[in-house]
């Protein structure tokens, strides 16, 4: 998404949940600015979290998510955000290299 990330993760023991945002943010800030040839604040300070207390609201999260940018209109069908966990999960192949690279211009630019 241009403008904000959905991530769903399982929090393990001993990594709390605001040290691995925390963490996340700092890196990817670095990462992004420097791609970008910036600086300064990358992300909002807050983050918004939910617990999923069963498979059914984790299933419903993930569809959420994964059809976030069909919905906005970036894109024709899920699997085809390449940033999204849709292709690997429909038998498709997720563009887990662009993941890797932190190939981060097409979502901060217009470019696509």
């Amino acid at each position: 998404m241009p403008n904000h990330v959905h991530a769903l993760i399982r929090q393990e023991d001993g990594w709390p949940l605001s040290t691995v945002v925390k963490s996340w943010k700092s890196f990817t800030a670095r990462k992004v600015n420097h791609r970008l040839g910036r600086s300064g604040a990358l992300w909002a300070p807050d983050y918004f979290d939910r617990f999923m207390r069963d498979e059914g609201q984790t299933n419903a999260a993930m569809n959420y998510i994964e059809a976030n940018p069909v919905k906005a209109g970036l894109c024709r069908t899920p699997a085809d955000w390449r940033w999204s966990s849709a292709a690997g999960r429909t038998g498709g192949a997720a563009d887990i290299e662009s993941l890797a690279d932190l190939e981060v211009r097409a979502p901060f630019t217009n470019e696509r």
